[in-house]
């Protein structure tokens, strides 16, 4: 059965991938037409430098940057699940939004409203020009799957592309089994 991508779905990266960028990478369509492309972040790529350090005269929050994608890295993006509280959001599935006004975004978190485990943030984003995605899905590079808001906010980062992978069933489940490197086991 043929899965159409769409805003909300996530990409996951086939086992083989050998591209830095996405190797065993888990990407959250946030933006998908056929008259523009295709817009989505790694959601499983924690950096180690926190949102304070890169934004200057930020609130405090203990929130690690994500690594997003390798397009415009010196940019900032954030999704939570706050879309009710913070204006200009766009939902991109239950209980995840994009975006939405930064400096109400700021109030929100000097307040205490919103916390780490309501927000993720990401440095650069991945993106598909026209066609490129299904040119990608045709190679068998991404293996599409629906997104669960609980990969985002809930999963540990460094496991998620097991686990995605485990909730695809049948020879999805065995092929998360692999090791990232086979020729080291």
């Amino acid at each position: 059965m043929k899965f159409d991508v769409h805003t909300g779905s996530i990409l996951i990266a086939e086992p083989f991938m050998q591209d830095p960028n996405f190797k065993r990478s888990v990407v959250l369509v946030t933006d998908h037409n056929d008259e523009e492309g295709t817009v989505g972040f790694i959601i499983n790529k924690p950096l180690t430098v926190k949102i304070s350090e890169l934004v200057e005269d930020f609130p405090q929050i203990d929130s690690f940057a994500f690594y997003g994608g390798p397009v415009a890295t010196n940019t900032i993006h954030y999704m939570h699940n706050v879309g009710m509280l913070l204006d200009g959001s766009t939902e991109i599935g239950p209980g995840v939004y994009w975006g939405g006004e930064f400096e109400k975004l700021k109030f929100l978190i000097s307040q205490e409203l919103v916390k780490e485990e309501n927000i993720r943030f990401f440095v650069g984003y991945s993106g598909w020009g026209i066609g490129q995605l299904n040119e990608e899905l045709d190679l068998k590079s991404w293996i599409p799957s629906e997104m669960h808001a609980n990969y985002l906010f809930k999963s540990k980062p460094t496991r998620l592309w097991n686990q995605v992978m485990h909730h695809k069933g049948d020879v999805f489940s065995v092929l998360a089994q692999l090791p990232e490197q086979p020729n080291l086991n």
